[in-house]
């Protein structure tokens, strides 16, 4: 590609840089751009940029494949209810040792190794996500409903010039207990607590459907 070509692609841009900057950005990081390696730096790199352009992006990830390698190679079984994952007293530690650990680490340096400044937080860091049990018809053990979001604490860090990278587990309301958060749960009550100009979910699958074994069942749009 050359100078005139590069060109091109800034001033094509340029109506949507001036759109968003100085808006915060969610980004749910998951599915295959977390095992592709390829696709991770590219989304990496992507949310760099978006920090050197002046829009304050932030990462919300979980990371249930290492989840369930860990817990594999503990004998410890992984068993889902309705997607979710019943956590057990050994899973949570589990997801807590992998999330807030390994995987939350190994983005923030792959974040720090590009060229761009990045803290990595869990919701138990500084209160920042507080939950209570999930209640419904089927005990899922430590699975969390969320209750509030620190926005003080990512609004500091952002405006520090960080790129906040957040892990999926919370902190329990009324008690000492940390609580298994689905990663889009967690991503869009962080994006609604700080009025996001946008949540972006990357995964593997198409969208959001009404029938899963169905592409044409795809709903394009979804509305408040």
């Amino acid at each position: 590609m050359n100078y005139t070509q590069h060109a091109n692609i800034l001033i094509q841009a340029l109506p949507y840089i001036q759109e968003y900057y100085g808006q915060t950005v969610v980004v749910k990081y998951g599915g295959n751009a977390m095992i592709n390696d390829e696709l991770t730096k590219t989304v990496i790199n992507d949310i760099i940029l978006m920090k050197c352009i002046g829009i304050n992006p932030i990462i919300v990830h979980g990371g249930g494949p290492d989840i369930s390698n860990t817990l594999a190679q503990m004998n410890h079984e992984s068993k889902f209810i309705n997607g979710l994952r019943y956590t057990d007293e050994i899973t949570i530690t589990v997801s807590q040792m992998v999330l807030a650990g390994k995987v939350n680490k190994d983005l923030v340096k792959l974040i720090e190794k590009n060229g761009g400044k990045a803290i990595g937080l869990s919701g138990i860091d500084g209160s920042l996500i507080k939950a209570k049990k999930l209640t419904n018809d089927i005990d899922l053990g430590f699975v969390g409903e969320i209750t509030s979001v620190n926005t003080e604490l990512l609004n500091l860090s952002m405006n520090s010039g960080y790129i906040p990278v957040v892990s999926s587990i919370a902190i329990g309301e009324n008690d000492t207990n940390s609580y298994n958060i689905n990663a889009d749960t967690c991503a869009s009550k962080i994006a609604s607590a700080l009025k996001a100009e946008k949540l972006i979910l990357l995964t593997d699958v198409p969208g959001v459907m009404t029938n899963p074994d169905d592409s044409s069942s795809l709903i394009s749009t979804l509305r408040l």
